[in-house]
C-alpha cells in the first residue's frame, strides 16, 4: 500500500505542572490546592525545585517566559510557587535583589488578573491563571483552557488578555517580548 505522503503528527505530550505550596494564603481561595486536588499538578518540595530542570515562574525574575523556554518546560515541567501576594511582597521588600527561587526563573509578561480576589490588577494572577498563561505562551493552548475550567474568572482571563497574549506569543526571544511589553505599555513595563 502506498502512503499518501502526509503522516499525521502525534499530539504533543502535555507539559507537567508542579506546585510548591507555601501555605500562607487562605486555603479556600487557593487555586493551587484545587489544581492538586483535581490531579492537574503535582506537589513539589522546595528542594526539588532548586534541583530541577523545569521552568520556575517567578514574578520578580528579570527574564520573561517565551516560546524559547519550551524545551526546558518539556524536559522538566512548569513550576509555580503557591503563596500569598501580600507575604511575597513583604519578603521581597526585605531582599529586593535576590531571585525568589534561584537563578533561571521566568516571569510572565504583563497580564491582567481576572480572578475575583485580584480582578483588574496588573500582574497579580492567581496560581491557576499563572500556569494557564505560561502554557498558552508555550503553545499549549488547549491545556491552558482546560486548566482554568471551573475557576471563577477562568474564561474571562483569556478574553481580557487576548491581544496581549497573542502579541507576546509571537515573541521568539526575551528581548522581543520586552520590546512588545514596552509597545503595549508605553515604556512603563518592567524589564
Amino acid at each position: 500500500m502506498r502512503s499518501s505522503g502526509s503522516t499525521p503528527s502525534l499530539p504533543e505530550p502535555p507539559i507537567r505542572l508542579g506546585l510548591v505550596v507555601v501555605g500562607d494564603d487562605h486555603p479556600r481561595a487557593c487555586t493551587g490546592r484545587r489544581l492538586l486536588h483535581r490531579g492537574l499538578a503535582r506537589e513539589l518540595r522546595a528542594s526539588e525545585v532548586a534541583a530541577g530542570r523545569g521552568v520556575v515562574l517567578d514574578p520578580y525574575a528579570p527574564v520573561p517566559l517565551t516560546v524559547a523556554d519550551l524545551p526546558r518546560a518539556r524536559a522538566g515541567g512548569l513550576v509555580a510557587i503557591d503563596r500569598s501576594w501580600n507575604r511575597l511582597s513583604e519578603e521581597r521588600a526585605k531582599r529586593p535583589s535576590a531571585p525568589a527561587w534561584g537563578p533561571g526563573g521566568r516571569r510572565l509578561p504583563m497580564l491582567l488578573a481576572a480572578n475575583p480576589q485580584h480582578f483588574g490588577r496588573w500582574g497579580e494572577l492567581n496560581t491557576a491563571e499563572a500556569l494557564a498563561a505560561a502554557l498558552w505562551l508555550l503553545g499549549h493552548r488547549d491545556e491552558a483552557n482546560r486548566l482554568l475550567d471551573g475557576f471563577a474568572g477562568g474564561p474571562a482571563f483569556f478574553e481580557v488578555n487576548r491581544e496581549r497574549l497573542a502579541r507576546y506569543a509571537r515573541a521568539t526571544s526575551a528581548d522581543r517580548l520586552l520590546r512588545e511589553e514596552r509597545r503595549l505599555f508605553g515604556g512603563g513595563a518592567r524589564s
